[in-house]
């Protein structure tokens, strides 16, 4: 509905479409008002833009609610006030414009944190102190051009240098820092807490960036592409050993992308069964926290012997259990070097675990239980974002809550991460997921497994 001429409120029916998603896009009109406080019920968009509108009043908090939103526009409006603390929550989002209004304050520190690509914060009343780490290092990617109150910032900005009051500074003392350290040391596990289960109920889940290039060219692979890709599935490519099959490290000579891939074996009993529960789950859903599928492989070898493999994003900084126990790890089976996490790390990790297993249980179509969560079905990326993997396990609740429905694969687990009342016979639920949640949380903070 851009580049209309579209006059009057944005209505508030269109916010009515809960499950909008991709793109809503009203810029180039005329509408005038406020953004209505219903835009929070279209969790699935990714892209909202009304840009050069003549909309007014403050950004709207609930917009932090739009879980899956990654680019947002709101140039050349009216909107006044500061930028909204929600942002510090959103963190799938990529791009973000507030340029040419009426916004005022400091721009906050927490927007360092954010994995952006492109924030425009030009000609606003914005003051004060531009940051210097995060997007605001990089300049192509950044724009705070007409702001005449601020300072500081990176050289490349070209800002006037900020007036600092040391007066100011000295203000927490030595011995208050000393007393927030000890707090902060005692209170550990209380803190883990609260943001766990506070900081991830407003971090919603949000879609990544697609890839599209890479799917439109690894959509259908052959047994003889994946063989070419491994080195013939030669054990120097071999990252990793499950219950019913084997992880190598793969790369396409063609654009050399790089991808992990599971190959089941079909000689284990329920392994088949295993294979087309892992596709059924992961075919329609979608998380910044879930590894990413990027296709499936069902076929023969050259020697007539049924073939099935899944083909995910390669996560280069392999799984949460070679870095909470790296003793345990041959040091000639190490690809990266393996550091101690921090807790803020550890935070972070338990935090994206919460999300992802939040997606499953209560905003896909279907409630997905994943039933085998533990560190080694955690794999981390380049930033040690948490991905949650392994999917070969996982239940539809529907379908277990149904007692007609049965499985060949039935309730399995691992020792000591699984929930106890599963031995005694128990329907899986969403409450066993949590449990394991909980042991894995113990074990980031104890560094001790469940069998020691």
């Amino acid at each position: 509905m851009f580049e209309n001429d579209l006059s009057g409120t944005i209505p508030e029916a269109i916010f009515s479409i809960s499950y909008l998603s991709n793109s809503l896009n009203l810029a180039e009109n005329h509408f005038v008002g406020s953004i209505p406080p219903r835009i929070g019920n279209l969790k699935a968009l990714r892209s909202f833009d009304v840009s050069n509108n003549g909309l007014s009043g403050e950004i709207p908090i609930e917009l932090g609610l739009c879980s899956s939103l990654e680019d947002i526009y709101l140039g050349g409006n009216f909107f006044h006030g500061s930028i909204p603390s929600f942002f510090r929550t959103s963190r799938g989002i990529r791009k973000l414009d507030l340029s040419r209004n009426n916004l005022s304050g400091q721009i906050p520190l927490f927007l360092e944190a954010l994995s952006l690509e492109y924030l425009n914060l030009s000609f606003n009343d914005f003051e004060g102190k531009v940051p210097t780490k995060g997007i605001f290092a990089n300049t192509s990617a950044i724009s705070v051009a007409g702001c005449h109150r601020l300072c500081g910032g990176i050289p490349e900005l070209q800002l006037p240098k900020c007036t600092e009051n040391k007066s100011s500074n000295q203000r927490i003392s030595r011995s208050l820092k000393i007393l927030i350290s000890i707090v902060s040391i005692f209170l550990g596990i209380v803190m883990v807490s609260f943001f766990i289960f506070s900081w991830h109920k407003r971090s919603r889940p949000s879609r990544q960036p697609s890839e599209p290039m890479i799917r439109k060219a690894l959509l259908k692979m052959s047994y003889k592409s994946l063989l070419k890709a491994t080195d013939g599935f030669s054990s120097t490519n071999l990252i990793g050993v499950g219950s019913f099959g084997s992880v190598y490290k793969g790369v396409f000579d063609e654009d050399g992308t790089v991808v992990a891939i599971k190959v089941i074996n079909l000689q284990r009993q329920g392994a088949s069964k295993s294979f087309m529960a892992e596709c059924k789950a992961l075919k329609n859903i979608r998380h910044k926290n879930l590894v990413r599928v990027i296709t499936s492989c069902s076929s023969v070898d050259f020697q007539g012997n049924d073939f099935k493999a899944i083909v995910y994003k390669y996560m280069p900084n392999g799984s949460l259990e070679k870095w909470l126990h790296p003793d345990a790890i041959p040091q000639r089976d190490r690809e990266i070097e393996i550091q101690k996490l921090t807790l803020l790390q550890r935070i972070s990790i338990a935090i994206d675990v919460a999300s992802a297993l939040d997606y499953l249980h209560q905003h896909c179509q279907e409630p997905i239980l994943h039933c085998d969560l533990k560190p080694s079905n955690i794999l981390l990326d380049n930033d040690l974002s948490a991905h949650i993997g392994d999917f070969g396990l996982s239940r539809f609740y529907q379908a277990v809550s149904n007692p007609t429905v049965s499985s060949s694969i039935g309730v399995r687990g691992t020792i000591g991460y699984v929930a106890p009342e599963y031995g005694l016979g128990s329907e899986v639920s969403t409450n066993g997921d949590v449990y394991s949640y909980g042991i894995l949380l113990l074990e980031m903070v104890t560094t001790k497994k469940p069998t020691d």
